[in-house]
Parts: C-alpha cells; structure tokens; sequence
C-alpha cells in the first residue's frame, strides 16, 4: 500500500515540478537567470548580490547546478541541427532537473539516514507528502540545493560514526567538498551541521587519516571555489596577481553585509520567535504538533536529524530576517524524526488534516501563486513581428514579482521589448510612467506600451471597464487565470469577504496594450 501511495506521491511532485507558479524573485535571479545570460544569448539582469562591489553571492554552486545541464541541452540541441534553444525549454529542463534530485537525492538520503524500514516507510511517505517537497524543493532556490547538502552531509556524519573500524578517508574527503560546496551556496549552510559535526571530533583524533582528508578536500574545493568567484567578478582576465591581492571571497562578503542590522532593515525584520512560532508551522502544519505531543525517533536511529533541524532553525532566530524557505533543511528532517500517533482515531485525525493542509498549500503555492509571471513572459517572447505590438517597446509590469528577464527570448534587449518592474508603485506613478512612455498625440501616434498587471487591480476599472475614459485604449492582449496576488491582500480596509472576492474571484494576470485615444 505504502509504494502506490508513494509512487502516487512522485507523480504529485512532477506535476507541481512542471507548474510554472514564482514563489519568489531569488529563484531566478539567485541561479538560472545568471547562467543562462552567460550560456545563451539570452537578456539577463543582474541584481544588487553580483554587481555590488563586495558582491555576496558565488557563482561557484551555480555552474554544476544549473550550467552543467544547460551546456549539456544547448550540445544536444545544436547536434539535432535545431537553432538555439528557446528559454522555455530551459526553464522546463531546470524544473524537471530539480525534481529528479528531488526525487533521487532527497529521498534516498531519506532512506540512508532512518535506519528501520518500518519508521522509514513513514519518514519516506511523510517527506514525500509534504507540499513543501512539490514546491520549494523542485524550484531553483538556493535553499533547495542546500537541503540536499545538509541531508547528504548527515549521511556521510552517520556513515563515517557507523564505521568505527576504517578511518572512511572518501566519506570524510566527501563531506569536505559538501560543506564547502554548501557554505559557498549560502552561508546558513554551518548552522545545520555544527552540531551534529561535533559529534565527528572523537573519531577524528582516533583516525588523523580521516581529519587531513576531510581538511585538505575542503582546502582545495575552497580555492577551486575562490578562484571561480574572482575569476567571474574580476573586470580583467584572471591572473595570479589578481588572485593573491584581491580575492573574491563571497561568503565572506555575505557574512559581514549580513552582520549589520541596516542592511536586514532593507530586506524585513522579523523578531526571533518568527522561524519557530511562525515559519516553522507554516512549513509543517499538522506535523509541528507532534514535535510537542508524540516522543520524537532518537534512540535506535541516530538524533542527527532532529538536533541538526533544531540547532539549524535556533541559529537562524538569531539573525533578524526570517523568511519561511531559510528553513527548508528543517523540513524532512523534523518529518523523518517525529513519530505518528499510535491511536487509530488520532492518526485518522492527523491524516486527514495532513492531506487538507498540504493540498491546499500545494495547490495555492505550486500552481497560482504568482502563477501568470512565467508564462506572460514567455508569451512576450514569442510576440517578435506580430502587429499587435507595433510601436511597442517596453513592457510595464506593475504589482507582481520581478519578472525573469531571461524567459523573454530575442524579444528583448537592444531592438526588442523592454522589461520595466515598476513594483507596487501607486496608480498614480504607473500612469505617469505610461504617458513618458507613450508621449502625446503628436509625438507618440501609433506608439504604445504593454501594461502587465492583476486583473484583481480594480484601480485599472476606469481604463479597462466598460465606461473607461476616452483619453486612453486599453486593448487585452492575453491573460493567465492561474495567478493571485497575495501581496494585494488588503484586509484592513477592504473587509475579509470583499478582499478575498476580489483577489480570488479576479484571479489573474493581464497584458495590456496601452495607447493614447487620438481620435477622439
């Protein structure tokens, strides 16, 4: 029964894995969005983390991840004599290329680390059912590949502890490049395995061998990763000159911006009880009760799991901004490590609500949140020539998430539409922009811009309804349905059941073709 569930589960993931909802910005613009502007000609735009003048993010982890497989489609492609590759196609390459760690590397460590079949079932089938693993976990986060890292390191921790005869040289050397290779995808990488790593200290001043291999693979995966950073950064080609005086070191860089509290002021603050009291049971639901009512698994399989989630997400409260996927690690751990209720009528409770939660969890974050960004961008890619866009060069996206600049093809850049994130700016501004843009009668006739924005935007009603002032034309071009907007969630002034009507019931993101009504 377990295996079709689980089985059942895998296909669940898939499905999620190749819908196109944006979780957040930082899973494009934190990995393939980088790449792919190296790679392919695509347009990209580089944020503030790699043009910055101590720039915090490496591109070391980026190149195996995402740049392996994307050299390896655009080989591929050319060799069946087909032109370049389009973006779509990457963007579904990358995503099914989440969902296959996913599904080897997370589940199998999942099985590595819980050593009894009848706990394992259950820790498999739990981490496999959590909506956590169909949508953070099969998007291009940063923290997607670091649960992978934590959930590997811990299986090599417990491997080289379970082999209490040879010195495990490899798993040590192994688990030098991981932690390496993890500290340089993101910083908050130590803090799940500090801990369970001291347990490594006895058995390493038992076998020297083990310790110089562990060091000397994290010197030289370190440098490998140094001189890759500088090497990206440098304005000139690399020399050894330029390697010994003014080395890249990102996650020193990312250390020392993150220490002052001005500059988390810029990004949020969150008091320290937000990853435990809040972020925690956003990302568990019914599952966070049982940390505190069901004995958790520790005595016949390792603690490894529970004190690294625990000790990881205690270390991270002390950083004053604390967002939901910082705790990504946390996730199949804390699932592989708590116990189900042993009362039929309790699990039956518990079950029931697991499915709810994550249904609709799933549903909201897997397929409509943000969900027409992705899609509206790859459809202006594909507009090149077509009349409707005659005249048009930019394209104003107004209250949605930065859209990724790279989807949109040889349709952008020089000659092509120009990509403006205008945010959340007032209706106000968003108009002003699209009068600079589009100029008057005189000088702007037949010029127009394309407006992307929610149909839940009811500011846009007197442009687009049907007694729309005659100053300006509002033509639909195309519209997702599978999209809300969170972010235009005004309860306080609106009501519940008049928000909730108007976001969810105007679910939907729009393009627009914007021109002044010279006729008139």
């Amino acid at each position: 029964m377990w295996r079709r569930t689980y089985l059942l589960l895998i296909l669940v993931r898939l499905y999620f894995a190749l819908s196109p909802s944006y979780i957040h910005p930082d899973e494009n613009f934190q990995g393939p969005e980088v790449i792919a502007g190296k790679i392919f000609s695509f347009p990209h735009h580089l944020t503030w983390e790699f043009t910055s003048t101590k720039p915090i993010r490496s591109v070391f982890p980026l190149w195996p991840v995402y740049g392996l497989p994307m050299i390896v489609l655009r080989w591929v492609w050319t060799e069946t004599g087909k032109e370049e590759v389009a973006p779509q196609i990457v963007y579904y390459t990358l995503r099914a290329l989440m969902f296959i760690l996913s599904f080897v590397l997370e589940d199998w460590a999942i099985h590595e680390l819980v050593p009894s079949p009848r706990q394992r079932r259950a820790a498999v089938v739990l981490v496999a059912s959590s909506y956590v693993t169909w949508t953070y976990q099969t998007h291009t986060f940063s923290n997607s590949i670091e649960t992978l890292v934590v959930l590997w390191s811990l299986v090599l921790v417990q491997r080289i502890l379970e082999n209490k005869q040879r010195s495990s040289i490899f798993s040590s050397g192994l688990l030098g490049v991981l932690v390496i290779f993890g500290i340089f995808n993101r910083i908050t990488n130590p803090a799940f395995l500090l801990i369970p790593g001291l347990y490594l200290v006895p058995h390493l001043i038992r076998k020297p061998f083990s310790l110089i291999a562990l060091a000397l693979s994290a010197l030289l995966t370190t440098t490998i990763a140094i001189i890759t950073d500088t090497s990206f950064y440098s304005p000139t080609p690399l020399s050894l000159r330029t390697l010994l005086r003014s080395p890249i070191i990102t996650p020193l860089n990312s250390l020392l911006y993150n220490a002052q509290s001005s500059n988390l002021a810029l990004h949020g603050l969150h008091p320290p009880y937000q990853h435990l009291l809040i972020n925690l049971p956003l990302l568990l639901g019914p599952a966070y009760i049982l940390l505190f009512t069901s004995p958790p698994i520790t005595a016949s399989s390792s603690p490894l799991r529970l004190i690294s989630a625990l000790s990881g997400t205690a270390f991270l409260s002390l950083v004053a901004h604390a967002e939901p996927r910082f705790l990504l690690p946390a996730v199949p751990l804390i699932l592989s490590s708590i116990q189900l209720p042993r009362s039929k009528s309790l699990l039956r409770q518990f079950l029931g609500a697991w499915i709810v939660f994550n249904a609709a969890l799933g549903v909201l974050m897997g397929i409509y949140h943000q969900g027409g960004v992705v899609p509206v961008q790859m459809w202006l890619g594909q507009q090149g020539g077509r009349s409707m866009f005659e005249g048009v060069r930019e394209v104003l996206w107004w209250r949605t998430y930065s859209p990724p600049v790279w989807l949109i093809d040889g349709n952008g850049g020089e000659g092509g539409l120009e990509t403006v994130d205008l945010m959340g700016v007032s209706t106000e501004e968003m108009m002003r922009v699209v009068k600079g843009s589009v100029g008057d009668c005189k000088t702007g006739r037949g010029k127009g811009v394309v407006l992307v924005a929610p149909r839940s935007s009811v500011e846009l009603d007197q442009w687009t309804g049907a007694g729309g002032t005659d100053e300006w034309v509002f033509d639909e071009l195309w519209t997702h349905r599978r999209h809300l907007n969170l972010d235009d969630l005004d309860v306080g002034e609106d009501g519940v059941w008049a928000t909730f009507k108007r976001v969810v019931g105007r679910r939907g993101l729009t393009a627009w073709r914007i021109q002044r009504n010279c006729e008139r």
